[in-house]
């Protein structure tokens, strides 16, 4: 491992995130490893995948997140009845000019919301692979880059199924992490209701610039990942992979968002270094969407708690670094 003799004392531009954070925290009470999750996605330049059940404030999270960003954004309602065409943009004709033209699409953002992803079609939510992964999308031929920073944040309810198209792996494995809010404790919930009056993400306000993002996700690439730490990463993989219950284990891409996800959580942390408890903290919401599990047992529970109950179980089967 890594040691530090003295205090690491971040950037200015890293001390930063704290600001971020407590206006997340006004937004969304009682989360703390939650919002702290999103901070690290966000530093790791990731998109964000939100599943919960309705009213526990996916939609506020993701609109706070944005919004704490002096930069674009762009909410879409999936639907079933969208179209391509809705996300992406589409090529018309100019009567004026005799020439075609392109009408950029909401994904042309910085931060794009994609609530209720699993609402829209297989073709729509397709729309998107490309741009998570190339950060570019291509209409009738040609390539048209996406502004920076981007990040694409998405909702959906895991419960309900009537009208939903479940994400494909090829469509989840874009997403760094999976989180889920959860219900929150007693305290937090009595000043939900007493603040009612007022939606979470409105009290959010700008707090850096896009540029200061990006300069704040360099800072969180060079985290120090000392090699004893790369392999205890890949021996939590290689169990993925050769688990009699995981019929599909995690990828090299899978590895790699790992990887990077580590660095951010350390640096949001105000840290230079990353620890074995950072690769502990994001195993399940790095991996647990990624990991496809044996049909025998997911037909028995639900898939996504039997996955993350088995990277519990292979998180004590590894050892960890000293």
């Amino acid at each position: 491992m890594v040691q530090r003799d003295s205090v690491y004392t971040p950037p200015v531009s890293l001390s930063r995130l704290s600001e971020i954070e407590s206006a997340l925290g006004a937004a969304i009470r009682g989360k703390a490893e939650v919002l702290r999750l999103s901070l690290a996605c966000l530093l790791a330049r990731g998109h964000l995948l939100i599943e919960d059940v309705p009213g526990v404030g996916k939609t506020t999270l993701a609109q706070a997140l944005a919004r704490s960003v002096g930069s674009n954004f762009h909410r879409l309602q999936f639907t079933s009845d969208m179209l391509p065409s809705d996300v992406l943009g589409v090529t018309i004709y100019n009567a004026h000019t005799q020439e075609f033209e392109f009408k950029q699409g909401p994904i042309f953002t910085n931060f794009l919301l994609a609530d209720e992803i699993n609402r829209a079609t297989p073709k729509t939510q397709s729309a998107l692979l490309e741009a998570m992964n190339e950060l570019q999308v291509t209409i009738d031929g040609r390539s048209w880059p996406l502004a920076q920073p981007f990040m694409v944040i998405a909702t959906q309810n895991p419960v309900e199924h009537h009208g939903t198209y479940p994400l494909p792996e090829s469509q989840l494995d874009r997403f760094l992490m999976r989180i889920r809010i959860g219900y929150p404790n007693s305290a937090a919930e009595r000043e939900i209701v007493r603040q009612s009056a007022v939606t979470g993400h409105d009290t959010v306000r700008p707090v850096i610039s896009g540029g200061e993002l990006t300069a704040l996700q360099d800072t969180a690439a060079q985290v120090a990942v000392d090699e004893s730490l790369v392999d205890y990463m890949l021996a939590i993989v290689e169990r993925t992979r050769a688990h009699e219950s995981i019929a599909m284990g995690v990828s090299p891409r899978g590895a790699q968002a790992l990887f990077r996800a580590t660095q951010a959580l350390a640096a949001v942390e105000g840290r230079d270094y990353a620890t074995p408890d950072d690769v502990k903290r994001l195993v399940v919401p790095v991996f647990a969407h990624r990991v496809v599990v044996n049909t025998r047992i997911a037909i028995a529970q639900r898939s996504a708690e039997v996955a993350e109950k088995i990277l519990g179980e292979i998180l004590t089967l590894v050892d960890v670094p000293l």
